[in-house]
Formats: C-alpha cells, structure tokens, sequence
C-alpha cells in the first residue's frame, strides 16, 4: 500500500510528540485528584496552573480567565447556557454545537446570513439581542470573519459577542484583547494536544453561569474532577505553538502547499470549482466541488488510496443532508453534496500533494462518468 497522506488536520491533528512527551511525564509522576490537600493533589493542581497560564499566554487572556472544558462543544453549551431565554444572533455557517446549543437554550436565535465566500457584514449583525456568536474561522471553509468589527458594534449597543476559534488557534495570531470579544472557544485536539478537553475564554466582568454544577473545580464554574492528563497535554500544545511561532509555520510552508493544490485541482479536475475564499482565509483548509461526482465517493475512493479528506465538519459525518455551509454560501445542494474538504498541517510535504494530484483526477473523473458528458452538452 502506499504511503499515508493525511489531510483532515481540521477534523483533528495528530499528536504533537512533545505533547506526548508532556502527558506520558505526567502518567509517571502519578498525579493524584487536584482537588486533594495532600501533595499529590497540590502537584496536580500545579500542574493545571502551568497550562492555563500557557493557554492564556497563547491568547493574550489571564489565567483567571480560562476555564478547561472536556472540549470545544461543551464550552459552546456553556455560552448558550449562560445566555438561556435571552435572544442571540449567529451566523448561518456556525458549528452545528453553537448552532444545536443555541436553538435549544434561548428564547429567539437569529441567523446572521453570509455572503459566498461564507463571511458576515457586519452591517448584517442585529442590534436588538443580547448575544451575537461568530466563529474566528469557518472549520469548513476556511473563511476568515470580521469579529473585531463585528465586537465593535456589538459593544456600542451593549452586547455581548462569543466567537468559536477552534479552527483559527495555532494557524493565526489570536488575540482576544485586540478582538475584543467576551467568550472565546477552542480545542486541544486542533492544535495538536489529546481529544476531549478545550477551553472557555470568559472575559473578566462578562455574565457566567456553569453549563454542569456539583463541585468547586475551576473555581466553581465548571464542576467534576480535574481531566489532568488532557489538561496537561493542552497546555503542552499551546506552549508549543507559542515556542515554534506555529501561525509563522502555517504561513510560510502550509499556505504555498495549499494555494498549489487548489491551482492543480483547478488545471486537472474537470468540473473542479473552489469553495474556500482566495484571500481571508486559514492558510491550510481548502473546499472544493467535483460537479457530477459525490463527495462521500470521493473520499471513500480516496480512503482506499491512503489519502484521508473529509467532506465537511466531522461533527457531522454520516449525515446525509448537504452541509448547512456550502448551502448558506451557494444555495446549491448539487454543489454542496459534491464537495471536498481538503486541510493541511506542519507534517504535509509536497509529496503529499503531489500524490493527491497523481489519485484525484482519474478517480473524479470515473466518477462523473456520463454525467461529464451532459455537464459538456450544457455548457455548448
């Protein structure tokens, strides 16, 4: 078989080794519960402090305000939580935890429509709720939104504004004192630390309310005993990108590799089109369409030659409804259900790519079978 190709870094990264490192440390050292007064607990909780403060570090916040979740979704239910039987504002292209959360907890959720390249006007933003989320970057196009704008207005009319930076943290420069916004949202697993634990940035003086209750752990906001091992891997995921200059990384060798393979989709892939946005966007998430050819084909054609994409949100995988994304940015479900989601990271080499390109052509094309013939007829 030939050599793995992975590019789903968005649906998640693999494991930084010096994050391995940092969690295999931490099984030998035997921590115990960091809610114990005996030494054991207080090396636990040391350890925890370490980690908030690398995040917090990461994003420009203070320690104090960083709560650790069991992931990205529950510091999204959190929000909506805080914000039960208020009226909120999001956007159309929300991940489908800030978008279920929200319709669930509040009394109205407004959607805030995007144009095609999946961005919001901020002119488009209501001034009559009490809560606007916007995500920092969508997780299936890449498209970069305006949320300091977006905070700007919103702060003018005292509201106030939660952005979902899951995609965006460790690919660009996240600040949430120049974003300005109240709540902010990530994920270990994103940025090369372990699966089930993430953050909730809750700006100093914004209202708080703890999605699970029971217990004193972090400070009282967030109950159940301290996952210190996942903890202590995201803290080793943000030191590393704070260490390594990652958003230097993704700029200078993930961009060039992702700009090339959607110029070679382009010129090779009959029927090919472009869903990610040229300019404004992550430097390592490219969607594209294969009009006539399924998408869930292709990536199951593209499994069996050792090359792993997706066709969207992982989070919604063996949904058979097209994404709510591409449906937002082109109304056209034919689109939508033929779309690729292609997303790099620091370990994609221009072999990969290459090997993308060596697969993908012959393999649409057999897809779109007869179907390229009618698609040609229509356009004479």
């Amino acid at each position: 078989m030939s050599r793995r190709v992975y590019l789903d870094y968005a649906a998640t990264a693999p494991l930084l080794p010096e994050v391995q490192a940092a969690m295999v440390s931490a099984m030998k050292a035997g921590y115990g519960n960091a809610s114990a007064l005996h030494s054991t607990g207080h090396a636990a909780r040391c350890a925890i402090e370490d980690a908030r403060a690398a995040v917090a570090q990461l994003i420009n916040a203070n320690p104090e305000e960083i709560i650790f979740t069991s992931g990205g979704s529950e510091a999204n239910n959190t929000v909506a939580e805080i914000f039960r039987g208020k009226k909120v504002a999001v956007s159309a292209i929300e991940h489908p935890s800030v978008l279920g959360s929200m319709r669930a907890r509040t009394e109205e959720c407004k959607i805030i429509p995007v144009n095609q390249e999946g961005r919001v006007d901020s002119a488009n933003v209501p001034t009559d709720v009490d809560l606007v989320s916007v995500m920092l970057a969508s997780n299936e196009l890449g498209t970069l939104e305006p949320v300091a704008e977006i905070t700007e207005r919103c702060h003018k009319n005292d509201i106030f504004v939660h952005t979902d930076a899951t995609q965006a943290i460790g690919k660009i420069k996240v600040d949430v004192k120049s974003l300005g916004v109240d709540y902010l949202t990530l994920s270990a697993h994103k940025i090369g630390g372990p699966i089930g634990v993430g953050v909730l940035y809750v700006r100093k003086g914004a209202p708080y309310k703890p999605l699970i209750i029971g217990g004193h752990q972090e400070g009282k906001r967030r109950a159940g005993t301290s996952n210190v091992l996942g903890i202590v891997g995201l803290g080793a995921a943000a030191t590393w990108c704070w260490d390594n200059w990652s958003c230097k990384l993704f700029a200078e060798k993930v961009r060039p590799l992702c700009d090339d393979l959607r110029t070679r989709i382009l010129e090779t892939v009959p029927h090919s089109s472009c869903n990610s946005p040229m300019e404004g966007c992550l430097p390592n998430i490219l969607n594209m369409s294969f009009r006539a050819a399924e998408g869930e084909s292709i990536q199951l054609y593209l499994d069996a030659e050792n090359i792993m994409v997706s066709t969207g949100s992982a989070c919604a995988a063996g949904d058979i409804k097209p994404s709510h994304v591409l449906m937002a940015t082109t109304g056209d479900a034919e689109v939508a259900h033929s779309s690729i989601r292609f997303s790099l990271g620091i370990e994609t080499t221009q072999e990969d790519i290459d090997r993308v390109i060596q697969v993908l052509p012959g393999l649409v094309q057999r897809l779109q079978g007869i179907s390229t013939i009618k698609i040609k007829e229509e356009h004479d």
